[in-house]
């Protein structure tokens, strides 16, 4: 464990950053309430999507890093804000007309449009939980309708309630002029409609703990700041929670980062010590717009994992979280070959150098040896040619390649074969575009076949890509230029695999045939 910790006081790793500037806040000692809180917050207007999820995957990583360099107990809380009113009726529903009605009633007082729970925010923190659950996060749930109307956050409330001048001092600095005659910290929510009232106060009464307002009917009414009769407008409950529960650490996205000095500010007037942050960069549709949980655009968690193995997501979420990641479906066979190239590195390395292993932060019970024997891109280039539709297909190609695997004693590469023919299916197959070859490369093509006709070797990679480099070198320049037409002439596709490795999995006869059948134009 020395060994380990020592290692990972000087990784470059991102989540050993973090913990590290984490500990520094804990110098002299644990905190009073005996452990270091992490916090991550979701708004449940639409289903949970995947920035959602990498937010979770995120700070746990920081927290199982903070857990290899300190002995000071950890928690996690994943905060709903369930208790916010519906500004507007997600697109990605049904019923979607009857949900209209409820606007601006809190989430948990909407009726779920899917008719499985008591209301939409109770149906969206369930999808939540399970996808978390799917990836066998530890964490505490918390509900904000709970959190408001159980009393929890009283005391913060009162205290908003006393301290009502300075932190709204800080909020009218950051709102424009006429945003600043309305506006209030406050929220009160309707006796009777139930709604969510964006009104301004008349007078706040720190003494009783009330907030006196007129209603959108101008109705003067009184309300205890308590007992979930008014809620915070969402940039000071940010910073009152944080005051509330004493949380330590909270990462959010780029769009929240211009918020962060009131968020801080804000807490701090509630009594409580600004967390340390960690702002990441949002995640982009194919068209590279922002991905949005109430149009549902993007890839979804379900989505991904029609396609790829949890871990390949979680890979995915690993790598540069502060750069803009474009999140589409041409993203998971990458994602799914680079971290099987990692989990076979690990072995190899030594303790510094396996806590800047990516796998060291996705699997923290043990990184497992990878059994994919044949890389995913080379599976989808294989479902393409041999058109294959049922797994046995590919582990006949598979076994002659690699007589020692099978299903049972490779699982990873069993569930890898039925992930690629799904992805095959859906996205390759459709887009498969081939040419004929131009008199240049089908000189080439008749003189790769020839060789192949002529090759008595072993099913060896390097020795058949020695033959294909060979073949191109002399006629194409750039070389690459050889290989696009490998691609494009025998796949119909615009990239591929490296061709030595494709033949050694498909067979050298069958290349042949392939390569002629291209020659006679089958493919065009």
């Amino acid at each position: 464990m020395s060994d380990l910790r020592d290692a990972a006081m000087t990784s470059k790793a991102w989540p050993f950053e973090e913990a590290r500037r984490l500990l520094k806040r804990y110098e002299k000692g644990a905190p009073e309430k005996g452990h270091v809180l992490f916090e991550t917050g979701y708004g449940p207007s639409g289903l949970p999507h995947i920035g959602t999820f990498g937010e979770v995957l995120r700070t746990t990583m920081i927290r199982r890093a903070f857990e290899v360099i300190s002995d000071i107990p950890t928690r996690m809380i994943c905060f709903s804000d369930d208790l916010d009113g519906m500004r507007k009726v997600p697109g990605n529903v049904p019923n979607r007309e009857a949900l209209a009605e409820h606007l601006q009633k809190p989430l948990t007082s909407v009726p779920d449009p899917f008719g499985t729970h008591d209301s939409f925010g109770a149906h969206n923190n369930a999808m939540l939980r399970r996808f978390l659950d799917t990836f066998g996060f530890e964490y505490e749930f918390i509900s904000a309708t709970e959190f408001y109307c159980s009393g929890q956050f009283d005391d913060v409330l009162l205290r908003a309630a006393e301290r009502y001048d300075a932190i709204m001092k800080v909020m009218l600095k950051s709102l424009r002029e006429e945003r600043q005659q309305t506006y209030s910290i406050f929220l009160p929510i309707h006796p009777e409609t139930g709604r969510v009232m964006y009104v301004p106060m008349k007078h706040v009464d720190a003494a009783n703990g009330t907030i006196t307002f007129d209603t959108e009917e101008g109705e003067e009414m009184t309300l205890p700041v308590t007992g979930g009769n008014v809620k915070l407008q969402w940039k000071p409950d940010f910073g009152a929670r944080w005051a509330a529960l004493g949380v330590d650490f909270e990462m959010y996205g780029k769009d929240h980062s211009t918020n962060t000095p009131i968020y801080d500010s804000i807490c701090e007037i509630l009594g409580g010590k600004k967390p340390e942050h960690f702002t990441y960069e949002l995640f982009l549709d194919e068209n590279g717009q922002k991905i949005s949980k109430s149009s549902g655009n993007g890839i979804s968690i379900d989505e991904w994992l029609t396609y790829a193995a949890t871990e390949s997501l979680s890979y995915f979420m690993y790598a540069k979280p502060k750069t803009a990641k474009r999140m589409h479906f041409d993203v998971i066979p990458k994602a799914v070959d680079e971290y099987h190239q990692q989990l076979r590195a690990y072995p190899t390395q030594d303790a510094a150098q396996q806590v800047n292993n990516p796998v060291f932060h996705i699997h923290p019970d043990g990184v497992p040896e990878s059994k994919m024997v044949v890389p995913f891109s080379m599976l989808l280039n294989l479902a393409s040619v041999a058109g294959a539709e049922e797994k046995s297909q590919l582990w006949g190609f598979i076994q002659r390649y690699a007589p020692e695997a099978s299903a049972e004693t490779n699982p990873d590469m069993d569930a890898a074969v039925g992930y690629a023919l799904r992805y095959y299916e859906d996205f390759v197959k459709p887009a498969k575009v081939f040419r004929a070859p131009t008199d240049l490369e089908r000189e080439a093509l008749e003189d790769l076949r020839d060789q192949l006709a002529a090759y008595d070797g072993p099913l060896d990679d390097e020795a058949l890509q020695s033959i294909v480099y060979g073949v191109g070198r002399d006629r194409f320049d750039p070389l690459r230029d050889w290989f696009k037409a490998l691609y494009e002439v025998l796949l119909g596709a615009s990239q591929g695999p490296r061709f030595g490795g494709f033949i050694a999995l498909y067979g050298v006869d069958e290349t042949r045939q392939l390569i002629d059948d291209a020659l006679a134009g089958k493919f065009v």
